[in-house]
């Protein structure tokens, strides 16, 4: 079996002209969107020994300030992913994009893609619109995601204060990883972990600056249970990372918001790397112990 890549990307047209219509016309401050294809795609997985792909949307999401817009785009992408896969069995599943925050809207739709289109999970971003994942408003969906033990698949966007912090960098480069840590630390700090345990995460990019945090919660909130073990249930992807030290690790290429070429260097290195032994079988054995039957490869 080859490598399942949890962390791949997909843009439509008709998406990235959604996006540019509300603005974001440098995604997250990049130079430009990136191009994609399927054929493309294939040709990378089939060249690096990928034998699955989960795709997903990356930031900025789908929610670009209209909650009907957003819900009827979100829709779009999720059928698309769901027609990929069953033109190419076997290659390509996908984490459902919801539209977020508007989380009656976000139900309904991960309710139709996990149980009409079949997704593999839904993919969140860290934040939405300003609201992070332990904001009390979204109970109700985190109850539905429990109550399927879905897989979650937290990815990094810009953070609201992008404008004061960022410095006019391109925002993937310093703050998605600060972002993610805020995420996870907010999931924690409300016991969104604790609270709904069947939910399984997927943190993008080895989690950024995770492995500082578990101890720096502990201390200064030690009327909380523990973090640290809490963080140690989780899943995190390779994307970008050296091989981090945890059994729960998962394959990500970050596809295509990172060049084939990138992709290509980064597995060569994992090959290579005396501290990545056996990760080949590692990574795949680990994703399918996460989505079951669902991975199909």
């Amino acid at each position: 079996m080859g490598l399942i890549d949890v962390h791949a990307h997909f843009l439509l047209p008709e998406y990235v002209a959604a996006a540019e219509r509300a603005g974001h016309v440098r995604p997250d401050g990049l130079p430009a969107w990136p191009e994609w294809s399927v054929q493309w795609h294939l040709d990378l997985m089939d060249s690096t020994g990928i034998a699955k792909s989960v795709l997903s949307v990356s930031s900025p999401g789908v929610h670009f300030g209209d909650d009907f817009r957003a819900q009827v785009l979100a829709r779009r992408v999720n059928e698309a992913a769901a027609e990929l896969g069953r033109q190419y069995p076997g290659r390509f599943g996908f984490f459902a994009s919801l539209p977020l925050p508007d989380v009656d809207g976000a139900l309904v739709e991960a309710q139709y893609a996990l149980d009409v289109l079949r997704a593999d999970g839904v993919v969140l971003t860290s934040n939405a619109g300003g609201q992070y994942p332990g904001d009390p408003s979204w109970d109700q969906l985190w109850r539905e995601l429990d109550a399927r033990s879905a897989v979650v698949f937290l990815h990094p966007t810009s953070p609201p204060q992008w404008r004061q912090v960022a410095l006019d960098r391109p925002r993937p480069m310093i703050e998605f990883l600060f972002d993610s840590t805020r995420a996870v630390a907010d999931l924690a700090l409300t016991g969104i972990f604790r609270r709904f345990p069947k939910v399984q995460f997927i943190i993008a990019h080895a989690g950024g600056v995770l492995p500082l945090l578990g101890d720096r919660l502990d201390l200064y909130a030690p009327d909380l249970p523990s973090m640290t073990p809490q963080l140690r249930e989780l899943w995190y992807d390779v994307s970008g990372t050296p091989v981090a030290d945890t059994d729960r690790l998962l394959y990500g290429s970050d596809y295509c918001f990172t060049p084939a070429s990138a992709v290509v260097a980064q597995i060569a290195a994992l090959d290579q790397s005396s501290a990545a032994v056996d990760w080949r079988t590692r990574t795949t054995a680990n994703a399918v112990q996460l989505l079951g039957e669902r991975v199909g490869v």
